[in-house]
């Protein structure tokens, strides 16, 4: 009886070993790939940004929500409004407003879409787009040659295609103006 548990303990031994064997040829699972996040690593919301020079504000930015990418570029998803102070920090000199923003940090562009609006005040003009890019760098703000533009200031409105100024909008350029026409006759006519 003896030799009989021997063999049915090697038996299942080499059974134990059998079934091993047989599991580590078996081929593994493939791991799941990975999933690589692009989102946004920050959110925040009530977004106030202040920017200065020698103690002197230059430039302040509000948005109900900002979110900032691994990149740094930053996206204000619910409007911006990005709003330019004169040279003793005090006076409101232009405002960009505009519902979806984007910050290109490698370029040092904002890109603003849905109607995107810019306010000279102290020359009380107006600019009203679908698109618009602000240059930080350069301090400059265009569209592109196709975008629709019209500008008001308090005796005209001119209305073209694509349009060049400086950051405060004081000067400008319409690369392919459309008309001219009076305050009064723009409202007559719906321009």
């Amino acid at each position: 009886m003896r030799g009989v548990y021997q063999w049915w303990g090697a038996s299942r031994v080499a059974g134990v070993l059998l079934a091993g064997l047989a599991a580590a040829c078996q081929p593994k699972e493939q791991e799941a790939p990975r999933v690589v996040y692009h989102g946004p690593l920050m959110e925040t919301e009530n977004v106030v940004t202040l920017l200065s020079d020698s103690a002197r504000l230059k430039i302040r930015l509000t948005a109900p929500v900002e979110q900032v990418f691994e990149n740094s570029d930053r996206l204000y998803p619910k409007s911006a409004t990005v709003t330019f102070y004169d040279k003793t920090g005090k006076l409101i000199v232009n405002t960009l407003v505009a519902k979806w923003v984007k910050f290109d940090n490698a370029k040092q562009l904002y890109i603003m879409r849905g109607a995107v609006k810019v306010a000279n005040v102290p020359q009380q003009q107006t600019l009203n787009t679908e698109e618009l890019f602000y240059n930080q760098s350069q301090r400059k703000i265009y569209t592109d040659s196709a975008m629709f533009v019209r500008v008001q200031t308090p005796t005209e409105v001119l209305t073209g295609n694509g349009l060049t100024a400086n950051q405060d909008f004081s000067r400008y350029g319409i690369h392919q103006p459309k008309g001219v026409f009076s305050l009064a006759e723009a409202q007559r006519l719906g321009k």
